[in-house]
């Protein structure tokens, strides 16, 4: 299984914006593996951008996670270990660290594929 190597530190800035205090490494595949991506200290999220009409569907704990960092991080740099990504690379990954991080909670999956569904369909804006 994928994994995040570090706890989630961050500072709210304002309104919907938060900084990265403790960078993070998400490691693609498995634990173990050397495809990773690197979030660096510094970099200003507003996590997880989900449309107002998708949010009634999704638990509060599924908008403040890594995942959506993670996201926000590859739709900024577009590149991973040095190659370029199309959305859909990014919007995976995206998909792969959610059922890591929701694996815990009983409708963890279900949350994950609704979001990986949103960030398809409504995130081409943003790409």
């Amino acid at each position: 299984m994928s994994s995040f190597t570090t706890p989630l530190v961050v500072e709210h800035i304002d309104g919907r914006k938060w900084r990265l205090h403790r960078e993070f490494t998400f490691h693609i595949g498995s634990q173990w593996s050397n495809k990773y991506i690197h979030v660096p200290v510094g970099f200003v999220t507003d996590f997880a951008s989900v449309p107002k009409f998708v949010m009634p569907l999704l638990p509060w704990w599924a908008k403040y996670q890594k995942s959506a960092i993670l996201h926000d991080w590859l739709y900024k740099i577009k590149y991973l270990m040095g190659n370029h990504i199309t959305r859909k690379q990014a919007d995976d990954v995206f998909y792969e660290a959610m059922l890591v991080e929701f694996r815990h909670h009983r409708s963890g999956e279900v949350v994950a594929w609704i979001e990986y569904w949103a960030v398809r369909l409504f995130s081409w804006m943003a790409w």
